[in-house]
């Protein structure tokens, strides 16, 4: 197992050293940088600029930039944010932690939704419930996560039910604890039910489609003439023949949820990575933006990584497979 994981481990380290390598070099290509526009300041002299650009290495070639980048990396700070004068990564840090909050949250209850909603389906395969649920996900995968988005936010305007925006209220420090985990509950539902009607129809579709698929294999078919009772063939049979695709489904969602997140947090207003990056993007806050593109690359590659380690626990042909090598 040892080396199965580190190969694994690997893996996900080429993955992000290939991600940042990218995102330096076209963040780093792209036209004009923070400083340009100080050049419309006569206030500002072209001296003062010049300094500017050598104190922060921007008239370096971009390997020996990369280079600094990268032991800046080894030393925890990511760069350097031209716009908050400050080392990026504690700034990444607070905002990665509610994005990491929001995607989670969404991925448990859109997975506690999908799994039992989708062996339903497929149980009841060609019948009138399947094909309501088969509509229902058609009608979510043709709807833009900005417009599903939008949609929520209206409906919290018009009703009042849930905060329209942000994390918390402005009263929050000086709430109960139980009572601030209520006001965290209730910021997060809209933000958590978008990320969820979003990814919910594929995953659905898919849990669908693997169990029906082991329902009519050969095993299940013996099993079933030997008089083995239907829920028995179904949750302690099929659904463990069809784990194997749905594990490697579960590293895709998490990657999918990350990055509809991001939207997401823009819209309605989540102090998460989504806003942090749209304004370095503005700001041309170049590290920012890597660093925030790397913190992405890393939770994408924690997903896969855990989805490995499932796999490789529920498949046996892995173990064997890892096992002879």
């Amino acid at each position: 197992m040892m080396r199965y994981l580190l190969r694994r481990l690997a893996h996900a380290f080429f993955l992000i050293i290939g991600v940042s390598v990218l995102t330096f070099l076209f963040t780093t290509l792209a036209p004009g940088n923070y400083f340009d526009e100080m050049r419309l300041n006569p206030q500002i002299a072209p001296e003062t600029l010049a300094a500017l650009r050598a104190q922060y290495q921007l008239d370096q070639p971009l390997a020996i930039r990369y280079a600094s980048w990268v032991n800046s990396v080894l030393h925890g700070e990511i760069g350097f944010s031209f716009a908050y004068n400050s080392p990026v990564a504690p700034l990444l840090l607070v905002r990665a932690k509610n994005t990491l909050l929001l995607t989670l949250t969404a991925t448990v209850v859109a997975w506690a939704i999908a799994l039992p909603l989708g062996v339903w389906s497929a149980e009841r395969l060609g019948r009138l419930p399947d094909r309501v649920i088969s509509w229902s996900t058609a009608v979510l995968l043709v709807i833009p996560d900005l417009a599903l988005a939008l949609g929520l936010l209206v409906l919290a305007l018009r009703t009042g039910w849930f905060p329209a925006g942000g994390m918390a209220s402005v009263d929050f420090k000086s709430l109960s604890s139980l009572n601030r985990i209520r006001d965290l509950a209730r910021h997060m539902t809209l933000p958590v039910v978008a990320l969820v009607l979003s990814t919910l129809p594929i995953l659905v579709r898919h849990v669908r489609a693997a169990v029906a698929d082991v329902l009519h294999a050969p095993f299940l078919l013996a099993a079933e003439g030997h008089g083995i009772p239907p829920r028995t063939l179904l949750y302690r049979y099929a659904l463990p023949a069809a784990a194997n695709p749905l594990v490697s489904l579960f590293g895709f969602s998490i990657g999918a949820l990350l990055s509809g997140s991001l939207l997401i947090e823009v819209v309605m207003s989540w102090p998460g990575l989504g806003p942090f990056l749209l304004e370095a993007i503005l700001a041309r806050d170049i590290y920012v933006v890597i660093g925030g593109v790397l913190f992405s690359t890393i939770f994408l590659a924690a997903g896969n990584f855990l989805a490995d380690v499932l796999l490789y626990w529920v498949d046996p042909r892995i173990r064997t497979e890892s096992a002879s090598r």
